[in-house]
């Protein structure tokens, strides 16, 4: 036990700050990319979904892809794959188990992990997505597999168009986005 333990003791020290300018341009996609995708709520709230377009999920894909736009998965085919295969495995797993069992939330999240491995596309946020597609609520449920297209993918690729944008904007070269398409 005692061996286990002295794992969990620190082997190096916290990073520096990172220079302001970076610091800047996180803030910049962040609030950028959160915008157009509220933007595009106001624009379809006389359908009467506006308030499920923006998804908890968006909030951690804006931490990665524009406070870690080099991380493995800050890149596109992370962004918009995670994320669109967390949502349909959330969607099939409320549809065969519900939202009533207590194994529901757990298998939601776990296939999409396993299946963003397989599929090389994992992205942390994905795990949220597919975890909303199950405890989201009437409104989500009622989605069902358009929940994929419409808040998930749609607002995937808007996050991606800001990230192209506002990533290689920096005069800096080390701050190329993508690393990689696929």
């Amino acid at each position: 036990m005692k061996g286990y333990l002295n794992r969990m003791k620190s082997t190096g020290a916290c990073p520096p700050r990172l220079p302001l300018q970076k610091i800047i341009w996180s803030w910049i996609g962040a609030f950028l990319g959160i915008l157009l995708i509220s933007a595009v709520c106001e624009s379809i709230e006389p359908m009467g979904v506006s308030s499920l377009f923006l998804i908890g999920s968006f909030g951690a894909s804006a931490v990665l892809v524009y406070g870690a736009p080099l991380a493995e998965f800050s890149q596109p085919r992370n962004l918009i794959g995670g994320h669109v295969i967390s949502a349909i495995v959330g969607v099939s797993v409320y549809m065969l188990i519900g939202d009533e069992s207590i194994f529901a939330a757990p298998a939601a999240v776990s296939f999409a992990i396993m299946i963003m491995h397989w599929t090389r596309t994992l992205h942390p946020p994905g795990g949220a997505t597919a975890l909303i597609a199950v405890i989201g609520g009437e409104k989500i449920h009622a989605l069902g597999y358009s929940y994929v297209l419409a808040p998930v993918l749609i607002g995937s690729l808007a996050m991606l168009v800001i990230a192209l944008f506002v990533n290689n904007m920096s005069r800096n070269p080390k701050r190329h986005y993508p690393v990689y398409w696929m």
